[in-house]
């Protein structure tokens, strides 16, 4: 029973606060429009802003906020009891200072981002948080350490669109109550230790040289598999060995001007040789057939 009293009672006492706050604010605002009425055509000068296309205005009358924005164009305040706060939407961009991030295979490494962000409600980034631009700053380098910290030195240098879209989505659930959308980030740069980069560019040159030489290898290979084609296929003919023979010296006599001297292979001169090998038999056989002719006669 004195709960449901003392609830009444404070319920009565914010309500008729409530209702002297609407009074008072009414009264002062009337009073102002009345001046600026009175003082016209000077007053305009003080009332009439002007606001561009890519902004917005937030107005507090006696400290409370007006409903919705102002803009773009003209708009009207009354002095003395509003003020207003003026909001870019343009697409705005900061690079987040190098920062030293420890990989989760512990290697020290100093990266710098890239954030593109703009602000799509103007209320929200004026009432809900002080120095939007620069509290979406330092939120970047947090979600930047944190980040990186998850992945390797391999990942962070072969999955950068990965880790970019990661980031984003971080820094968007958060400044989203902001009445900030964060478009895209981007890793601008990452710096190894000098020590590490000599590591890595000894192994790189080591993994070349063993490819070169597994290159070099496959192709004498093959080399050799196609010259024992090709013996094979000139073995079955002595003529064409000959000929090839005779096409190489061809094709070394037309490089350099010189005089060549190579042995002559004796299959060439099997034929001559057989040939008069022939004829001296014959002649042999034929002296010897005269002299038995000859003997038989006498």
């Amino acid at each position: 029973m004195y709960i449901l009293t003392f609830k009444t009672f404070r319920n009565c006492f914010v309500d008729e606060n409530s209702a002297e706050d609407y009074l008072c604010h009414s009264v002062i605002s009337l009073i102002c429009y009345v001046a600026v009425i009175v003082t016209l055509p000077f007053s305009l000068l003080f009332c009439v802003k002007v606001v561009r296309e890519y902004e917005r205005v937030v107005v507090f009358r006696l400290g409370r906020l007006r409903v919705g924005t102002r803009g773009p164009g003209l708009f009207f305040i009354l002095p003395c009891i509003e003020k207003y706060e003026k909001v870019k939407l343009r697409t705005m961009t900061f690079t987040v200072p190098q920062q030293k991030v420890l990989t989760k295979d512990m290697v020290t490494v100093a990266v710098d981002i890239v954030v593109y962000y703009h602000v799509y409600n103007a209320t929200l980034s004026v009432t809900n948080v002080v120095l939007p631009h620069k509290s979406t700053l330092f939120l970047a380098q947090t979600v930047l350490r944190n980040t990186l910290g998850r992945y390797n030195l391999s990942e962070l240098l072969g999955n950068r669109e990965e880790i970019s879209a990661t980031m984003q989505r971080s820094l968007d659930d958060v400044t989203d109550c902001w009445g900030i959308k964060v478009e895209r980030v981007d890793i601008k740069q990452v710096c190894l230790p000098d020590t590490l980069q000599r590591s890595m560019a000894v192994e790189a040159e080591a993994v070349r040289e063993a490819n070169a030489k597994i290159i070099a290898s496959e192709g004498e290979r093959i080399a050799a598999i196609t010259l024992k084609e090709a013996a094979d296929e000139l073995a079955q003919s002595d003529v064409a060995i000959q000929l090839r023979c005779l096409q190489t010296l061809t094709a070394v006599a037309s490089k350099n001007n010189s005089t060549i001297t190579f042995p002559v292979p004796i299959d060439l001169l099997a034929q001559f040789i057989n040939d008069r090998t022939k004829k001296n038999e014959k002649k042999q056989r034929l002296s010897s057939d005269l002299s038995i002719d000859a003997y038989e006669t006498l």
